[in-house]
């Protein structure tokens, strides 16, 4: 038996393990670019998930997202969510406790806006912040039951969703490590992208031609939000299925269309996608599933684009 007395051993054991615990790499912290996506219906997605390809149905590499759950305008301020790994089932019907995710059977754009991102920058980590509201408005004047997103509606105690949108955001950023390997990472504004205002077309024409001063005071908020005044935007522009008895769903789109075209000409770091004048619907105002696929895609496109050109 050796001479060795209890002291030694628990010595020798003491640096040994000191030895092995120096030689273990530390972890670094992750750079994340942070994108915002916002919106109402068809930011809030109805793609069906049972109808993705099978290279799209796993987690995206690389990429976080948190998303914000949905809320009326009138209640609490909401903004409950938690970082996770970003996955099929951020669709219409998706909620969050704050603890928890309850996914949907449905997926947006997120999914291969996160993945185009990736293709187009192998390097970039990517961190998803997602806060939508389906029916929701810019003009307070057509808010309806769904809600609106002027900072002004509901009056001194009102909660609108822009109050939600704050909270969402504020929750997300707060977060030290929001992919869970015990080192906090960093977090990077870098674009948001606004599919919104069908709602804004549906009333009356002076609330569709508002929409352009309406738009430009949200999105000098949103950028406000994430301290960056030129904050890459990317907006979708929207469309008409047609499906409605006249041929139209939305009766001043064409109005609100033009808007959204003069907000991209006159701000250098915005950009219009028009692919959504291509897609299929799977109702009379929501695309199909391969519409919110290849939207995502056109999204993530035209963000680097923005990015490349400085603009």
């Amino acid at each position: 038996m050796s001479n060795m007395n209890t002291d030694t051993i628990i010595k020798r054991s003491f640096l040994l393990l000191a030895g092995v615990a120096m030689t273990q790499p530390i972890a670094a912290q992750t750079t994340y670019k942070v994108c915002f996506l916002g919106g109402q219906s068809n930011m809030d997605g109805y793609g069906y998930v049972s109808e993705l390809p099978d290279d799209l149905r796993s987690s995206v590499p690389e990429a976080m997202i948190f998303h914000g759950n949905p809320a009326p305008d009138g209640g609490a301020v909401d903004g409950r969510g938690v970082w996770s790994q970003l996955k099929p089932g951020h669709g219409v019907g998706f909620a969050s406790d704050g603890e928890s995710n309850a996914y949907s059977e449905r997926f947006g754009v997120e999914l291969t806006f996160a993945r185009r991102l990736r293709e187009l920058e192998p390097n970039a980590r990517i961190a998803i912040v997602k806060y939508s509201r389906g029916g929701t408005s810019l003009d307070s004047a057509a808010a309806g039951g769904s809600g609106s997103w002027d900072p002004d509606y509901g009056g001194r105690t009102g909660v609108n969703q822009y109050d939600h949108f704050l909270a969402t955001v504020r929750n997300a950023m707060a977060a030290d490590d929001i992919d869970g390997d015990g080192v906090a990472d960093v977090l990077v504004p870098a674009g948001i992208v606004w599919m919104q205002g069908e709602s804004d077309a549906v009333y009356t024409a002076e609330i569709a031609r508002r929409y352009h001063d309406n738009l430009k005071q949200l999105i000098d908020l949103l950028r406000a939000a994430f301290r960056i005044d030129d904050l890459p935007v990317v907006i979708g522009r929207i469309s008409d299925s047609g499906q409605d008895e006249d041929g139209k769903v939305w009766d001043h789109g064409n109005i609100v269309r033009s808007p959204q075209a003069e907000f991209v000409e006159r701000d250098r770091a915005a950009a219009l996608v028009t692919a959504t004048d291509e897609y299929d619907y799977s109702d009379p105002w929501h695309y199909d599933s391969h519409g919110y696929i290849d939207l995502g895609r056109r999204f993530a496109e035209a963000m680097v684009k923005l990015e490349a050109s400085g603009r």
